[in-house]
């Protein structure tokens, strides 16, 4: 299965980890070419950057529009949110929005672990996810 990896960049390792374990199970995975720099990155060095260089280098590296492009050329999207900053399950507005891309494009939305129960956006969340995996990857098909 094409599958496309979606989730806070912030937590790129978990993308790298991911995308090694689908590809070893026979799946082709996508994410951009530089989340693996990013899982190079510590934690505290990424998250201290001003928050308008995070705008900008997703205008200047074209993120959104090739995590759509992905999306649309994948069979689904892997939700990948984990525990971040004390948010349990966290989903952010960027994995919102992808979610939307996968579902208004007839894709599956896999989700990683359970949504977010504190969300603003659970209803939300909830028509998006076509399956929870609990963190088992033979749940993806």
């Amino acid at each position: 299965m094409k599958i496309t990896l979606i989730g806070s960049v912030s937590l790129s390792h978990k993308f790298v980890e991911a995308y090694h374990k689908l590809e070893e199970m026979g799946h082709d995975p996508y994410m951009h070419e530089h989340m693996f720099e990013y899982a190079k990155t510590s934690w505290e060095e990424f998250h201290n950057r001003p928050m308008n260089e995070h705008a900008e280098t997703k205008l200047a590296n074209n993120y959104i529009k090739w995590w759509y492009n992905s999306i649309v050329n994948s069979d689904g999207v892997l939700v990948l949110n984990f525990d971040k900053e004390h948010k349990k399950n966290h989903i952010g507005g960027n994995t919102l929005m992808e979610m939307g891309f996968a579902h208004v494009n007839n894709k599956k939305v896999f989700v990683h672990n359970p949504l977010p129960e504190d969300s603003p956006y659970l209803d939300e969340l909830q028509a998006l996810a076509t399956k929870i995996i609990h963190g088992d990857f033979t749940r993806i098909a």
